[in-house]
């Protein structure tokens, strides 16, 4: 399909960067390449300082921004972190509220800026905790008044899975609509309908026919889906989903890949809806 016939466009996003050393490379590699717009950083991790000097080169290409913690092992050791199914009882039941909720927010994005010197280009959050009633809430004030003002702001990844599946519906039902409303209340960029989700199972191959589904369920227009992947160079050995990740990584950087995005009529770009250049 030639440049000129190309109807859609979407933001791939890699998340969990810094995680762990293969991810961070994988990560890395794909940029390289081209196959990614988009990356989110666990500024927990104890790998952030280090590994975000290997994204500045890239910096011109993709978007980095914040990947909101509450339920990884980091946030857990840090002492505010829970496990999902305990965050998501919590923020069903009013239970994150107040100036704690937003100190930690502020945090986030202060060892994000500290690092990275500069804003992040956009805020999404590991399991969807961005949208979670209560988190939601205090993230979109600490926006507000951190870069309300901004000539460009931070775009929001609104997680309404445009996929059928139980893990889809519980994905959106979990603050999707409020957070889209806010988002278009305040005149503040967002991306969805969200793409990607899956059980982290199957082969290769099943990730690509995978891939193949969200590519074409994309929706047409100048407003950009987003597809979240996760991939790394290898599988940690501690990585409940590195198998997964190796997998996600060997099909985003093959030309199947490519190929892939063709036949789909799919070009790459940024949450700005700049283009980004595949090699």
């Amino acid at each position: 399909m030639s440049e000129s016939t190309l109807i859609k466009s979407v933001v791939v996003c890699a998340d969990d960067y810094a995680i762990n050393a293969p991810t961070s490379q994988g990560i890395v590699a794909l940029c390289v390449l081209g196959r990614l717009s988009a990356t989110s950083v666990m500024v927990h991790a104890p790998r952030w300082p280090e590994d975000a000097a290997a994204l500045r080169e890239m910096r011109a290409q993709l978007d980095v921004g914040l990947h909101l913690d509450w339920t990884s092992s980091f946030a857990q050791q840090a002492g505010f972190g829970r496990s999902l199914r305990s965050v998501m009882w919590r923020s069903c039941w009013g239970g994150f509220r107040g100036l704690a909720v937003r100190d930690e927010i502020e945090r986030q994005l202060d060892a994000f800026e500290a690092h990275w010197q500069a804003p992040p280009d956009h805020v999404d959050g590991h399991q969807h905790v961005q949208q979670f009633a209560g988190l939601r809430e205090a993230l979109c004030e600490v926006l507000l008044r951190r870069y309300g003002t901004h000539p460009t702001r931070p775009w929001l990844r609104v997680s309404r899975v445009s996929q059928v599946g139980l893990k889809a519906q519980v994905i959106s039902t979990m603050g999707a609509r409020a957070l889209q409303a806010w988002a278009q209340q305040h005149n503040w960029p967002c991306v969805a309908p969200l793409l990607g989700a899956y059980g982290f199972d199957g082969s290769l191959n099943d990730y690509r026919q995978h891939m193949q589904r969200w590519l074409l369920d994309a929706p047409a227009g100048d407003q950009p889906a987003l597809i979240m992947c996760h991939p790394a160079a290898s599988a940690h050995a501690e990585d409940d989903i590195g198998p997964a990740r190796a997998r996600e990584f060997a099909y985003l950087a093959s030309h199947d890949f490519v190929q892939d995005l063709r036949d789909a009529g799919v070009r790459l770009v940024r949450g700005s809806g700049q283009p980004t250049h595949i090699s």
